[in-house]
């Protein structure tokens, strides 16, 4: 079976000391949903995430597509 969308695992922590204020963390792709909830549930016993479980988030990405399709202006 082909894999057609993959599940990626993300963290963001807020804190006004870092540059641009949050650190966003790819915490790992999975080939389903369970397998990206099972990884946040393991991460989530880990020093600084424990202590920020509100920073992740699961998307779902269709394979060979573009994510972001439009370009971006800097102001």
């Amino acid at each position: 079976m082909k894999i057609k969308f993959v599940y990626l695992l993300w963290h963001t922590h807020y804190d006004e000391k870092l540059l641009a204020s949050e650190d966003v963390k790819l915490i790992g792709v999975y080939s389903d949903e369970k397998k990206a909830i099972e990884a946040q549930l393991r991460a989530e016993l880990l020093e600084g995430f424990k202590d920020s479980k509100e920073g992740f988030e699961i998307s779902c990405n269709k394979i060979d597509q573009d994510e972001w399709s439009s370009g971006f202006v800097t102001e």
